[in-house]
This record gives structure tokens, C-alpha cells and sequence, in this order.
């Protein structure tokens, strides 16, 4: 086979480190056919140029890549992305030894093919190796027992999916219908506000594009002292999404249970709308950017999911930008937005205001000003200037004598450390370190503060948008402004809990016991690594 014989090593190799899901069968044919002699030269040119493109095939297809359909979909928006951007991604995926690697292993092939069979050797191991899989995977399961088959129909499942939002029991597939099954059945009702009106208080929901706990990790700022000041932080808190037209719509359809990612593009019910549902108590309901929503019709989607219809984005008109997104459009600095925006606040009506505002301040592939940082590089330094701008919106919340609700809510993460099979800034498969985020919520201008030396109601448990959505129904109904308020963490208690399940158009992430499962686009479900 020549040098072919490399192509199957490193084959052999990746799925020994379990990066490779090699078809056993199929690359065994494909050697056999590589070995049929041809007594033409046409025949055997032909041969190569089809061997081509069947060993890329077949590589692509045994890879934890997306599926090809979905790549070429995605390429209109990959044109969208800035030279600079799509040059500092190049960087991220071709390393250096990718070069030099392959031309060792060559030199190397040459010497030993003179003193050995390789030919013979390959062949034996495209049997060998997966029979050897096939038997360590038969020992496991004998070893773990029937913790993960299909103990339980998809009826029984469904039935006692009710019962139990988190079940770990029967297969995967039953596990996940029943949680979508449990799902559907969830619902938070909002009620009016206080008429009164030093009870009456802003809610202003910032949503973050590109920050998960993994992240603060890798840049070493979890304990930056914003956190410190959030009254509730969520740290077990599913995103569910790793995109950010996904979690947009999630986070504005927080009234109701998690729905399946293709639901997401289906009409909801009214009462899932969580701004639909703060109008209805009496919220005069805003939208704000610090972006112009142009890249995969980010404003549309939020224009048709926000609830009230008609709504338009308030303008950043007059702004200067403070750096370049991705796609080379301006971005503006959330203080700047967010205190013109506060300003004309404090200068209109009295009635409160919902806001939704969306930043990417820490998207993937943003510029500095007059810096040659890469994106990943200018992480930490655009981080920390937006941990810095929100407390400093608190800080202005505070002297103006008003009271608010700020919720501080993370899309998805930026995916810094990256994952198995995954580049760093790859969110294809929505593993926990990209899902799981970081989220608070302070309450600016208690009489007494409710979070005194750092002493925020913390919730461990796992929880997403509808746990959010329920602490907001009871702070709106309940008001922590108004006197002989309950403590804040009876707000806290008894939370919906919802199961980390994270979905994407072709894959979907689920917390297990020992970690996380993956489904795949082949619809068979694997071990995550963590």
C-alpha cells in the first residue's frame, strides 16, 4: 500500500487516544481495494485520485466533526467574520505539527519499510485492534452492569418522567425524553407588581455573550469582586445552549421548561415569554444592544421573541466605539450604553422598566483599539473592563436614590480551554465547561443591604432559566423593597431544578453521575471527557 500504510497507522493511532471513531469494516475494505493490482497506469492514477477522496470521506465522517451538510450552512457566516479574525482561528487549528509530524513519519516509514512487512503489519491490526476495542468494551460493561441499558422503555419512561426531572435511570435516549417530556409540563406564572411605589423597583436583565465558570477559571478572575456583591449566584446554572441565537430565545422564553432545540424555531405560547409576562405585571418593556445585531440576525431574532410586538432596540447613535467585533462592525462599551441608557431613564416615566440588553463585549474574535493582542489574548482585559462597567452601573443604580433588580446572565461560555475534539472557541458540542455559567442577581437599593459582607444565597443545585424565571415571579410578586419584605433567601427556596442538558442542531450534551454523555449526529451516544 505504499505510503497509504500512514494513513491507517494514524488512524490505528487516534482511536487509541479515543479521538478517532474509526468504521473498522470500511477501512478494511478500503486497504483491500488499495492492495488489487492494476496493470495500467490510468487505472492506478484513477485509483489515487479516488483514494483521496474516499480516505478524507471516511476520516471526516469517523471524526467528531459536524456533518458536512451542516459545515457548508455555516458558511455564509463564516464570510461575515473580519480577515484578522478568520487568520487568528487559521492559527488555532494548524499547528506546527501538523507539518513537521507527518514528514517525520515518513522518513521513518522509509527506513523501517525496507527491514519490515508494514504492509502485513497494518493489515493485521485494522482485525486485531478492533476486536481488542470490541472485547475491552464488553468487559466494562460486565464490569459497570446495567446501570446505562435500556432497562426502560420510552413509554415507562415517559410515564415517571413527572415523577423525577433528573432520573439517571434507563438508557440515554429514555432519559432525555422523559426530561423534554417533564419539561413541557413546567411553568412559572407571573403576577401584578406592588401599586406601591416605593416598593416598585427596575429589572434590568443583562445578557452575556461569551463567560462560563470554566472561563473565569482559565483567566484566573472567579473571584473578581463583582461576584462578591451579587446577592444570589447560581453556580450550577445550565445555559443549555452554546450559541447565541439559541440562548436568546431560551432566556426570553424563561416562563416555561427547557425545549428541544429544533422547538426553539416553533411559535411558544404567550405565557412563555418571561418580558411578555413582566409587561403584564406592569413593566414597560426595553430593549438595548452594544451592537448592531446584524451578524445571523441577532435583532430579528430578538425583535420576534421578546414578547411585546414592534419592539425596536434603543439606538447607540453618538457612542464612540470601544473596540472591533469579529465581523469588524464597532462595539460600544457596556458602561456607555448602559448609563446614557439610565440617564434617559431617570428623565422619563416613572413606571418600571424591564430591560433586556445584550452585549458581546467578550465575543470571540474581538479587537482592541491600537493592539496587536489576539482575541483570546485581549480576554481577560475586556473581562475585567465589563465586570468593572456592571459594578460601576450598580454603583450609579445606587446614587440615584432607585431601586432594581439586575440580573447578570451569561449566553454561553467562550470556550477558552477548549475540549476533546473541540479547538478552543469551538462551541459545536455544548460540553458543561460551555454551558455551565456563571449567574447573579443584586438587588440595588435595600434599605439595609441584603448581602452584607459578601454573603450572597448561593445555589448549588442544578438549575436553569425557569429557576431564574421563578425568583423573578417572587421578587415581582413579593417585593424585597417594600417593608416587612421576607429575608432573601426565602426567594431562594424550593427552586425548580433542571437536569444540565445541553443542545445544538446536530448534538446534545446530558449530566450524569460520572460526568456527561454525548449524543451524536450518528445518534449514538458517547462518553464525554472532561
Amino acid at each position: 500500500m505504499g505510503l497509504w500504510n500512514l494513513y491507517f497507522i494514524a488512524k490505528i493511532y487516534l482511536a487509541s487516544i479515543d479521538v478517532l471513531k474509526p468504521i473498522w469494516w470500511l477501512n478494511l475494505l478500503f486497504a483491500l481495494a488499495l492492495l488489487v493490482p492494476l496493470s495500467r497506469r490510468w487505472q492506478s492514477t484513477t485509483r489515487q485520485v479516488l483514494a483521496l477522496v474516499v480516505a478524507f470521506a471516511l476520516m471526516y465522517r469517523e471524526s467528531s466533526l459536524p456533518p458536512i451538510g451542516y459545515v457548508l450552512t455555516q458558511l455564509s457566516g463564516l464570510a461575515g467574520f473580519s480577515p484578522t479574525y478568520l487568520m487568528e482561528l487559521a492559527r488555532r487549528v494548524f499547528k506546527p505539527a501538523m507539518i513537521y509530524v507527518p514528514i517525520a513519519a515518513i522518513l521513518i516509514y522509509v527506513v523501517v519499510n525496507r527491514w519490515i512487512r508494514v504492509t502485513t503489519l497494518v493489515l493485521l491490526a485494522l482485525i486485531v485492534f478492533p476486536l481488542w476495542q470490541s472485547m475491552g468494551a464488553l468487559i466494562a460493561k460486565s464490569a459497570g452492569g446495567q446501570q446505562y441499558a435500556t432497562g426502560t422503555g420510552s413509554d415507562e419512561a415517559a410515564a415517571n418522567a413527572n415523577a423525577n426531572a433528573n432520573a439517571t435511570t434507563g438508557s440515554y435516549d429514555d432519559q432525555l425524553a422523559a426530561f423534554h417530556l417533564n419539561e413541557k409540563n413546567r411553568h412559572v406564572a407571573f403576577f401584578p407588581m406592588s401599586a406601591i411605589p416605593s416598593a416598585q423597583f427596575d429589572i434590568i436583565i443583562i445578557h452575556i455573550c461569551s463567560l462560563s465558570w470554566d472561563d473565569l477559571d482559565v483567566v484566573n478572575m472567579r473571584d473578581n469582586p463583582l461576584f462578591s456583591r451579587f446577592d444570589y449566584i447560581f453556580k450550577n446554572f445550565s445555559s443549555a445552549a452554546s450559541y447565541s441565537g439559541p440562548a436568546a430565545i431560551r432566556l426570553l422564553r424563561a416562563s416555561c421548561g427547557q425545549q428541544a432545540h429544533k422547538d426553539l424555531y416553533s411559535q411558544a405560547p404567550q405565557d412563555c415569554h418571561l418580558f411578555s409576562d413582566l409587561a403584564a405585571a406592569g413593566y414597560d418593556v426595553q430593549f438595548l444592544m452594544n451592537h448592531d445585531g446584524r451578524f445571523d440576525n441577532f435583532r430579528g431574532v430578538i425583535e420576534r421573541e421578546i414578547g411585546p410586538a414592534g419592539l425596536q432596540p434603543i439606538s447607540n447613535e453618538g457612542l464612540p466605539p470601544a473596540m472591533r467585533a469579529f465581523d469588524g462592525s464597532p462595539l460600544i462599551s457596556d458602561y456607555d450604553v448602559l448609563a446614557r441608557w439610565y440617564q434617559s431613564r431617570l428623565n422619563g416615566e416613572a413606571r418600571p422598566v424591564a430591560l433586556y440588553y445584550n452585549t458581546v463585549t467578550m465575543h470571540d474574535g474581538n479587537r482592541l483599539p491600537n493592539s496587536n493582542l489576539t482575541s483570546q489574548q485581549s480576554y481577560p482585559v475586556r473581562l475585567k473592563t465589563m465586570l468593572d462597567d456592571i459594578d460601576r452601573l450598580i454603583l450609579l443604580i445606587q446614587h440615584s436614590g432607585r431601586k432594581a433588580v439586575l440580573v447578570f446572565v451569561p449566553e454561553h461560555g467562550a470556550a477558552l480551554r477548549g475540549d476533546a475534539g473541540q479547538v478552543s472557541g469551538l462551541r459545536e458540542i455544548p460540553t458543561p465547561r460551555i454551558v455551565n455559567v456563571p449567574v447573579g442577581v443584586k438587588l440595588i437599593g435595600l434599605p439595609t443591604p441584603a448581602n452584607q459582607a459578601g454573603h450572597s444565597v448561593v445555589i448549588d443545585a442544578p438549575s436553569s432559566y425557569l429557576a431564574l424565571a421563578q425568583l423573578l415571579s417572587g421578587l415581582v410578586a413579593n417585593s424585597p423593597f417594600r417593608e416587612g419584605a421576607p429575608a432573601p433567601d426565602q426567594y431562594a427556596t424550593d427552586l425548580p431544578q433542571t437536569r444540565l442538558v445541553g443542545e445544538n442542531e446536530n448534538t446534545v450534551t446530558m449530566k450524569t453521575p460520572e460526568g456527561y454523555v454525548i449524543h451524536t449526529p450518528d445518534n449514538v451516544w458517547i462518553e464525554g471527557k472532561p
